[in-house]
Parts: C-alpha cells; structure tokens; sequence
C-alpha cells in the first residue's frame, strides 16, 4: 500500500484510525535545521477532532512526540519520526459493520484489492490518517516561512449552496481564518455556513463545500516541466485527501468561458524591484508546471462525509443487498478540519520541490534573493 510521498523531503504515514497510534516518518531532511515541536503541535490541534460543536464528538487530544531524528532542538540528518497515539476509539461501534461495505466508503474496494480488511473506523482511509501529513507538513511550513518567506494560507468558502466566493481581500494569517469554528473569514457567510451544518447534523446527514488557498512569496522556479509539474504535485497531493474530489488552480474551470486575449497573463517589469510580475493571475502562480512568482491559487471539493444517521441501501460481503444504519462518530462536514490539511498538502508538495530545485542548481537561492 503505498503511503509515501516526495523526491527529497520524504514522508511516509502509518497507522490506521483504531489502531494503537498513527504518525509519519520524515527523510531527506538535512541535519541542523531548527525544530519547533510547538509548531507542530498548533497544526495538529487545528486538525483534531471534538474541537467544536460542527465536528465529531471523538476526543482526541493528538498530542504529537517525537521519536526519532531530533536532538537539542534541532534536525540531525537522520530519518525524523513522529508518532500520536490514539486514546478514544471505539471498535466496538463497528463490530455491526464487519461484513458489510458501507455506501460511498472504502470498504469495498479495499477488499477487492487486498482481499482482507479492517472494518473498524475506516482504517487507513479514515481522516485520522492525515495526521502524519499534518505533523510532516507543519515542519514543512517552517522550513518555507524560515528559508523563502513562504506563507500558505486557506479558509473554507462554500458549505453545500452558501458560498463566500472570497477572491479579494484573501485573509492575511490563521487568525483571520479560525475566528469563527467553521474557518470562513467572512463573518456573515460563515453563520449561514454553521447554520447549514448544524441543519444536516440534526436530521442525521452530512454536506460538503469548497475549500481556498493561498500561498504567499513563492519564488519563480519551483517545479519541473511534463511529468512533476507543480500544479500537477499538487493536484495529486490535495486529491489524495480523504473526501476530496475536485482541484482547481488560479481560474480552474471558470477559466473556460474566457477567449485566450482576455484569460491571458501579461507581464511587466516592477519598477520598485526590477522583478518580472503578472497584471493578472488567472495562471494561479505558474506557467508549464512552474512557479512564475505570482500567488498560488487553489479551490479543493470535499464531497459530504459518507457515513450518516440513516437507513441507506448497500450490499454484505456474501454479497446480498442488505439496508444497514452507520454508527460511531463522525463530522457532519469535513471542511473545517480540512484546512489545516490542505496547507499541509501545500506545503509538503512546495518543501520538496525547493529541496529539489536547491539540490539540482545549488546557486539558484541565492541568486533569487539578490533580486
């Protein structure tokens, strides 16, 4: 089962939803680099479960340790291994759910694959799996504030038919984010959002929405051209996300109702900084797979979270068809968790292709911070 990801700044997650922890193993990191466990963490708890009303009840403090490749605060060149434990699963919730595969979930096609599976909690298809992205991804977003400056920022903006359609003024930190629980910075969107949420959770069902992002101070040059084109990693990397199921970049498929003279990018000369920059940018921050220098601009769809309060028809493992009601606990909306997620995806997909880049023009950094 593949469960890694990237050239350089490796990572590799482990761990299933009820089982005795989760975590990420990270290689390719270069040793004296600093190591801030409270930084992690902060990413961590934005991803939990049981933070607000809006998620699912399962507590989970998630608190984060590491285990290997840090010493005195700081990288050592060693693989780092990061583990969180998981303290409040109930298996039992699941034991109804052995032999039958639960609609819009993984569990048939896990068993088509392997021929065996674990029925309990979604295993490694279950959302708790992307806390070692998270954790991997936080260290990431360190390295990029740290070296280049880079910040990512993204917010929730649509919850099934409210949409915020935010496109200007795109907020400038997390805390303009998680003002409110549902993280969309625009006060009056986000209470129809909770609203919205709170009206499918009471009848037992679920809804889903769009997530944005934005990454800030991204030097030209990241990404490589046909087959690892950065838009593409990227892509790749916020698809993977359980219940993601759409990506966009800078117009994505607005872009379509445009002729090319008025979708295009034209360039010009910064007068202040004698730099190449864009009038517009409908290209979301790069052209042929590369970074141009402009903001990175993505839209992720997260469909509604599979397992609901209700009776639904499905099929058993003998197979019969079979009508079965889901237990446990579960987020009537994945998107408020998910942003924290997104921006980990960003990040380790942009830390990669800087180590990439760094190691094949060893000069290149140092030649764009002249500029």
């Amino acid at each position: 089962m593949p469960s890694s990801w990237g050239k350089i700044f490796r990572v590799s997650t482990f761990g299933e939803s009820h089982g005795d922890s989760v975590g990420v193993v990270i290689d390719g990191v270069p040793g004296g680099l600093k190591f801030d466990l409270a930084e992690i963490q902060k990413d961590l708890t934005r991803r939990r479960p049981g933070q607000n009303l809006l998620t699912t009840p399962r507590k989970e403090d998630d608190e984060v340790r590491v285990v290997s490749g840090i010493f005195e605060g700081k990288t050592i060149g060693s693989p780092i291994t990061l583990i969180v434990g998981n303290k409040n699963h109930l298996s039992k919730d699941y034991e109804n759910l052995r032999h039958i595969y639960r609609p819009s979930h993984a569990d048939y096609t896990y068993h088509a694959k392997y021929g065996h599976r674990s029925h309990v909690g979604g295993a490694r298809a279950s959302v708790r799996e992307t806390i070692g992205r998270v954790a991997a991804g936080a260290f990431a977003r360190c390295i990029l504030e740290d070296e280049l400056g880079i910040q990512t920022i993204a917010w929730v903006d649509s919850i099934g038919d409210v949409f915020a359609n935010i496109t200007d003024n795109l907020p400038k930190s997390h805390a303009d984010v998680d003002v409110n629980d549902v993280r969309c910075p625009h006060p009056e969107f986000a209470e129809k959002m909770i609203e919205k949420i709170k009206e499918v959770r009471k009848i037992g069902d679920s809804i889903g929405g769009t997530i944005r992002a934005v990454v800030r101070n991204v030097p030209p040059g990241l990404g490589d051209p046909v087959y690892d084109k950065l838009d593409g990693d990227l892509g790749r990397a916020i698809l993977s996300i359980p219940a993601c199921k759409g990506f966009e970049i800078g117009s994505g498929f607005e872009g379509t109702k445009y002729t090319g003279s008025t979708h295009n990018d034209e360039f010009y000369v910064e007068p202040e900084t004698g730099r190449v920059r864009t009038k517009t940018n409908r290209s979301g921050g790069m052209q042929g797979g590369i970074s141009n220098g402009e903001e990175i601009l993505i839209r992720a769809a997260f469909k509604p979270t599979a397992t609901i309060a209700k009776f639904q028809n499905t099929v058993n493992d003998t197979p019969e068809d079979i009508i079965m009601k889901a237990g446990g606990r579960h987020d009537p909306c994945v998107l408020p968790r998910a942003v924290p997620i997104v921006e980990a995806a960003i990040n380790l997909v942009l830390v990669d292709a800087y180590f990439y880049q760094r190691a094949l023009q060893p000069e290149w950094l140092a030649v764009w911070k002249k500029k």
